[in-house]
């Protein structure tokens, strides 16, 4: 045993792991103490390459000089501006560069905290247009099985983790109908999008039908993120859009994890030809720096909100003490100028197919049941072991003993290697998750 194990804090003993078993991490605890680009340092001593940045927050690697720099300065001159009835400069010029590269006439920006406020405070403008717009009996919303939208209420009521939700039953949002999942017995080891699956869009022509007049908004991931890496079968998301157009329903793209290069695009949005009425964005936003949260609406749900509040009353009762503070606006700008000087969107286009090889390559391994991906996104299923969730929480344990950090949710082994990753970096991570899986076999 390292003796760096005896520099553990004795808080440990009483933080509360999300999303983790604590009695396991007491036993043998995981602790990070640097990283610099695609590498991690432990507490032991040891290297592990990151194959999922951090949560999908980290794609232009760690301890990006640039962006700690943009932040310290402006930390120094000015660290908090009240954001009601107040501003600063920096967040309008945010607001105009994250509008050059969201979709169409999504050009109006809503800052909050992270994803799941993105994803509340896109539930409530959605609330707000319809009653901008006479319509209040609209206040059904629409999700899928296996959607994630955070940990708020809001975004629990519309995603698709029941087992998360038996906990806050009681005081979910009324009225929420799902859509089934995408993910078919016959979307084996596919490369991109399915050819089969679109059919399973018709699930939101038969809500609304349904409920005819009271469906606010549907709110899908592009691709399923947390729960496995989903690809959305080919035409699924034009249905999607064509029905919600038909029945005067909200599309709601949850782009937390797909947004700022995850695909190839800027969004997924334009990776699939699909624009929604609403975007939620975080994560990359600020490379997971200081969190932040954004809301891209179209520039019609925003005038019909503005324009039906009486002169001098406020317009969207809604907002956040930390909304757009100047540190994370700061964040957030060096990163646009890491996009635009690294060329980051055309790098993921071009190293995305090696990674979809290599991600593939694993189709040998006898306990790997499934896989899936697009761009610089992939999904490894490993077979149940005793109850579910054991077997991907073992591989992903060996595969950290083995020098690669991964997220694993069930049995799925999620992979979302850093924008800026060479073949190099991808050769190593599948060679270390090889690795980490053969041992798994070997236990």
């Amino acid at each position: 045993m390292s003796t760096h194990r005896t520099n553990i804090p004795n808080s440990l003993n009483e933080h509360w792991m999300p999303f983790s078993s604590n009695r396991d991490f007491k036993k043998n605890p995981r602790l990070i103490t640097s990283a610099k680009g695609l590498y991690l340092k432990t507490h032991e001593g040891n290297t592990l390459i990151d194959a999922s940045c951090g949560l999908f927050c980290n794609p232009l690697g760690h301890g990006r000089e640039e962006i700690a720099e943009a932040v310290s300065k402006q930390l120094r001159e000015l660290d908090f501006v009240l954001p009601f009835n107040q501003g600063f400069g920096g967040s309008f010029e945010l607001a105009t560069r994250i509008a050059k590269h969201t979709p169409e006439d999504l050009n109006k920006i809503f800052y909050t905290i992270c994803g799941s406020t993105a994803v509340d405070s896109a539930i409530k403008i959605a609330m707000a247009y319809h009653a901008a717009k006479g319509n209040k009996k609209r206040f059904r919303f629409v999700g899928r099985d296996r959607g994630y939208h955070g940990m708020n209420i809001g975004g629990l009521s519309v995603g698709g983790f029941n087992n998360y939700k038996e906990m806050c039953a009681s005081v979910l949002m009324p009225g929420v109908q799902h859509m089934r999942h995408t993910l078919l017995p016959e979307h084996k080891f596919i490369k991109g999008q399915p050819d089969t699956g679109a059919e399973l869009a018709d699930d939101l022509e038969l809500i609304a039908n349904k409920f005819e007049g009271e469906v606010a908004a549907c709110i899908i991931e592009p691709i399923a993120g947390s729960t496995g890496i989903l690809v959305p079968p080919k035409g699924y998301l034009d249905r999607l859009r064509k029905i919600c157009d038909k029945h005067g329903i909200l599309l709601i793209f949850d782009e937390v994890i797909t947004g700022w290069g995850r695909t190839g695009s800027p969004f997924a949005a334009q990776e699939f030809n699909v624009t929604p009425d609403i975007m939620t964005l975080a994560k990359a936003t600020t490379n997971g720096v200081i969190p932040m949260g954004v809301v891209a609406v179209r520039d019609g749900i925003y005038d019909a909100v503005i324009n039906s509040a009486p002169e001098g009353a406020i317009e969207l009762f809604h907002g956040y003490t930390y909304s757009g503070i100047p540190a994370a606006v700061a964040a957030a700008l060096a990163v646009q100028d890491i996009f635009e000087k690294e060329n980051i969107f055309n790098k993921v286009k071009e190293i995305s197919p090696y990674f979809q090889e290599a991600l593939h390559s694993l189709k040998d391994l006898e306990c790997v049941e499934n896989i899936r991906g697009y761009g610089l996104l992939g999904g490894v299923d490993i077979k149940k072991k005793d109850k579910p969730g054991k077997a991907g929480f073992q591989v992903y344990k060996t595969c950290y003993e083995n020098g690669v950090n991964l997220k694993a949710t069930g049995d799925a082994l999620v992979l979302a290697p850093p924008f800026i990753s060479e073949k190099k970096h991808i050769d190593e991570i599948f060679d270390k998750i090889r690795k980490g899986i053969n041992q798994y076999m070997r236990q």
